[in-house]
Protein backbone atom coordinates (compact mmCIF):
# COMPACT_ATOMS: atom_id res chain seq x y z
CA UNK A 1 0.00 0.00 0.00
CA UNK A 2 3.32 2.40 1.11
CA UNK A 3 5.07 2.04 -2.14
CA UNK A 4 1.60 2.20 -4.51
CA UNK A 5 1.31 5.67 -2.44
CA UNK A 6 4.70 6.50 -3.57
CA UNK A 7 5.12 5.44 -6.71
CA UNK A 8 1.47 7.60 -7.90
CA UNK A 9 3.38 10.91 -5.78
CA UNK A 10 6.25 10.12 -7.86
CA UNK A 11 3.96 9.73 -11.54
CA UNK A 12 1.84 12.47 -10.38
CA UNK A 13 4.81 15.08 -8.81
CA UNK A 14 6.81 14.02 -12.40
CA UNK A 15 3.70 14.84 -14.94
CA UNK A 16 3.18 18.00 -12.56
CA UNK A 17 6.35 19.00 -13.56
CA UNK A 18 6.28 18.68 -17.31
CA UNK A 19 3.08 20.07 -17.80
CA UNK A 20 4.16 23.43 -16.03
CA UNK A 21 6.45 24.09 -18.98
CA UNK A 22 4.82 26.68 -21.30
CA UNK A 23 5.17 25.47 -24.51
CA UNK A 24 7.78 27.73 -26.04
CA UNK A 25 7.74 29.56 -28.94
CA UNK A 26 11.71 29.24 -29.99
CA UNK A 27 13.52 25.82 -30.25
CA UNK A 28 15.83 27.26 -27.66
CA UNK A 29 13.33 27.77 -25.10
CA UNK A 30 11.84 24.44 -25.80
CA UNK A 31 15.27 22.74 -25.28
CA UNK A 32 15.50 24.71 -21.85
CA UNK A 33 11.67 23.97 -20.93
CA UNK A 34 12.48 20.27 -21.72
CA UNK A 35 15.75 20.03 -19.43
CA UNK A 36 14.53 21.81 -16.28
CA UNK A 37 10.87 19.37 -16.52
CA UNK A 38 13.60 16.77 -16.92
CA UNK A 39 15.54 17.87 -14.29
CA UNK A 40 12.75 18.46 -11.75
CA UNK A 41 11.17 14.73 -12.39
CA UNK A 42 14.59 13.11 -11.92
CA UNK A 43 14.85 14.82 -8.93
CA UNK A 44 11.79 14.40 -7.67
CA UNK A 45 12.03 10.60 -9.09
CA UNK A 46 14.84 10.06 -6.83
CA UNK A 47 13.53 11.63 -3.87
CA UNK A 48 10.58 9.67 -3.75
CA UNK A 49 12.73 6.69 -4.20
CA UNK A 50 15.34 7.06 -2.03
CA UNK A 51 12.48 7.94 1.19
CA UNK A 52 10.59 4.81 0.10
CA UNK A 53 13.50 2.59 0.60
CA UNK A 54 14.20 4.27 3.79
CA UNK A 55 11.13 3.36 5.02
CA UNK A 56 10.91 -0.19 3.81
CA UNK A 57 14.52 -0.52 5.80
CA UNK A 58 13.50 1.53 8.80
CA UNK A 59 10.53 -1.48 9.86
CA UNK A 60 12.93 -4.30 9.67
CA UNK A 61 16.26 -3.46 10.82
CA UNK A 62 16.11 -4.91 14.89
CA UNK A 63 14.94 -8.88 14.71
CA UNK A 64 12.08 -9.76 16.84
CA UNK A 65 13.35 -11.63 19.80
CA UNK A 66 10.57 -13.19 22.28
CA UNK A 67 10.92 -12.39 25.70
CA UNK A 68 13.34 -15.12 27.40
CA UNK A 69 11.34 -18.04 29.38
CA UNK A 70 12.65 -18.95 32.91
CA UNK A 71 11.78 -22.37 34.51
CA UNK A 72 13.08 -22.35 37.90
CA UNK A 73 15.22 -19.97 39.22
CA UNK A 74 17.89 -18.31 36.96
CA UNK A 75 21.67 -19.12 37.00
CA UNK A 76 23.52 -17.12 40.17
CA UNK A 77 25.45 -14.20 38.85
CA UNK A 78 23.27 -13.02 35.94
CA UNK A 79 21.15 -10.18 35.44
CA UNK A 80 17.82 -12.12 35.96
CA UNK A 81 19.83 -13.86 39.03
CA UNK A 82 20.45 -10.67 40.39
CA UNK A 83 16.52 -9.88 39.80
CA UNK A 84 15.20 -12.39 40.86
CA UNK A 85 17.38 -12.87 44.62
CA UNK A 86 16.15 -8.65 45.07
CA UNK A 87 12.68 -9.36 44.72
CA UNK A 88 12.50 -12.09 46.74
CA UNK A 89 14.44 -11.30 49.54
CA UNK A 90 14.92 -7.92 51.15
CA UNK A 91 18.32 -8.55 52.95
CA UNK A 92 19.51 -9.85 49.66
CA UNK A 93 23.35 -8.40 49.28
CA UNK A 94 24.30 -8.47 45.60
CA UNK A 95 28.22 -8.14 46.24
CA UNK A 96 28.06 -11.44 48.21
CA UNK A 97 25.11 -13.38 46.70
CA UNK A 98 23.91 -14.41 50.34
CA UNK A 99 20.50 -13.02 52.38
CA UNK A 100 19.90 -13.44 56.34
CA UNK A 101 17.03 -15.60 56.53
CA UNK A 102 14.59 -15.65 59.43
CA UNK A 103 16.59 -17.78 61.21
CA UNK A 104 19.10 -15.51 61.03
CA UNK A 105 21.96 -17.45 58.87
CA UNK A 106 23.19 -15.99 56.04
CA UNK A 107 22.20 -18.43 53.07
CA UNK A 108 23.24 -18.17 49.08
CA UNK A 109 20.39 -17.28 46.93
CA UNK A 110 19.85 -20.05 44.85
Amino acid sequence: MFKKTIATFALVATLASAATVALPTAEAEARGGRNAAFAIGAFTGLAVGAIAANAHQRHHYRPHRPAPVYYGRPAPWTPGWYSYCSSRYRSFNPHTGYFRGYDGRLHFCR
